[in-house]
C-alpha cells in the first residue's frame, strides 16, 4: 500500500501562498451585486418593521404579526446589538417558533421579545429607551445600520456556502474526468459497505461521521474526503483543526491506517502552523487550486 504524501514545510508554505493569491483576487473581483441586492431587500424590510411596530413603541401589540412573518422575525433579531441567532432565541427564550406555536402560546412570545428587549441595540434606536418618537434622522439611520448588518451577514454566509459548493463541484467533476464512477450516498459502517475500487459517493456518513467524498482506491481502501474553504487564519483552526482533524482521527480509529485514507481539499487562509499541526495527525491535504496531485494519486494506485 502506497504512502499518502507527507509534505514538507516549504512545500505546505507554497500552497498556502499561493491559495491565500486566489482568495484575495477572488474577494476583490467578486461583484457587490449581492451585498447591495441584499442591502436593498432589508432595508424594505426594516423599514416595514418600524412601519408595523410605529418606530418599535408598539412591539407588544404587533408581536405575533412580527413573528409570524418570516422576513419580519429576521429584522426583529437584528434589533439586539450584537444580533440574536434564530438558534440562540429559541433556546434563551425556550421557544418553539413554528406558526401553531406562536398563534397559540402568548407566554413564548412574551419571553421572545423580553428576551430581545434584553439586548436591545440602544446605540441604533435611542428613543426606545428615552420614550419618544425618532428624529427622521435616527429614523433613517436605524433603517440603514440594520439593513447594512443584515446584507453583511447574508453575504457572507453566501460567500461560505457558495465556497463549499465550487470546491465539492470541482471534486466531484475531478474524480469523473479520470474515469471513476458515481454511485449513491450510502452508510458505511465496515469496509465491504465502501463503494468498491474506481468508484465513489458524495456526502455519506463514514462510521460515526459524515465525509464528503468517499472513494473507492485500487487497492481496496477507500479515501474520505472533507474539502474545506477558510476565510480567515483565526477560522481555518475551526475549519482544518477542529472540524476535518476531527473527523479524521476518528476514521482512522474506526477503519485503521489500513482501512482508510483521510484527506482535506483545502481552499482560502489558513495557517502553515495550523497545517503541519494537521498533517501530524494523520491527515492528508491537497489543495483544491493543484487538484492534479491529489487525482494523480488516486490514479497511481491503479497500476
Amino acid at each position: 500500500m502506497r504512502t499518502p504524501p507527507d509534505w514538507s514545510e516549504e512545500q505546505l508554505s507554497v500552497g498556502r501562498s499561493k491559495a491565500i493569491g486566489l482568495f484575495r483576487q477572488e474577494r476583490m473581483e467578486e461583484p457587490l451585486e449581492a451585498y447591495l441586492g441584499f442591502f436593498d431587500e432589508y432595508q424594505g424590510t426594516v423599514e416595514d418593521l418600524l412601519k408595523t411596530s410605529v418606530d418599535l413603541t408598539h412591539l407588544d401589540a404587533k408581536l405575533k404579526e412580527i413573528l409570524l412573518d418570516r422576513k419580519l422575525l429576521e429584522a426583529f433579531r437584528y434589533l439586539a446589538g450584537p444580533p440574536i441567532s434564530l438558534d440562540d432565541l429559541t433556546t434563551l427564550a425556550e421557544a418553539n417558533l413554528s406558526q401553531k406555536s406562536i398563534r397559540a402560546d402568548a407566554d413564548m412570545t412574551s419571553r421572545v421579545l423580553e428576551v430581545v428587549r434584553d439586548v436591545f441595540d440602544r446605540r441604533r434606536f435611542p428613543w426606545v429607551q428615552e420614550g419618544r418618537e425618532p428624529t427622521q434622522a435616527e429614523r433613517t439611520a436605524a433603517v440603514i445600520a440594520s439593513a447594512a448588518l443584515i446584507a453583511n451577514s447574508k453575504t457572507s454566509t453566501l460567500r461560505r456556502n457558495k465556497g463549499k459548493k465550487d470546491q465539492e463541484a470541482l471534486v466531484r467533476q475531478g474524480l469523473l474526468n479520470r474515469g471513476l464512477k458515481e454511485l449513491k450516498r450510502r452508510n458505511i459502517v465496515t469496509l465491504t459497505d465502501a463503494p468498491p475500487p474506481g468508484h465513489f459517493c458524495q456526502e455519506s456518513r463514514l462510521g460515526t461521521t459524515r465525509a464528503d467524498f468517499i472513494v473507492g482506491l485500487w487497492d481496496r481502501r477507500m479515501m474520505g474526503i472533507e474539502c474545506k474553504v477558510s476565510n480567515s487564519a483565526v477560522n481555518s483552526y475551526k475549519r482544518l483543526n477542529h472540524e476535518a482533524v476531527g473527523k479524521s482521527l476518528s476514521w482512522l480509529s474506526t477503519f485503521g491506517t489500513h482501512g482508510v485514507v483521510p484527506v482535506a481539499v483545502l481552499s482560502g487562509v489558513y495557517t502553515l502552523g495550523n497545517l503541519v499541526a494537521a498533517q501530524e495527525t494523520g491527515l492528508t491535504l491537497f489543495w483544491a487550486h493543484d487538484l492534479d496531485q491529489l487525482l494523480d494519486w488516486i490514479d497511481a494506485e491503479k497500476h
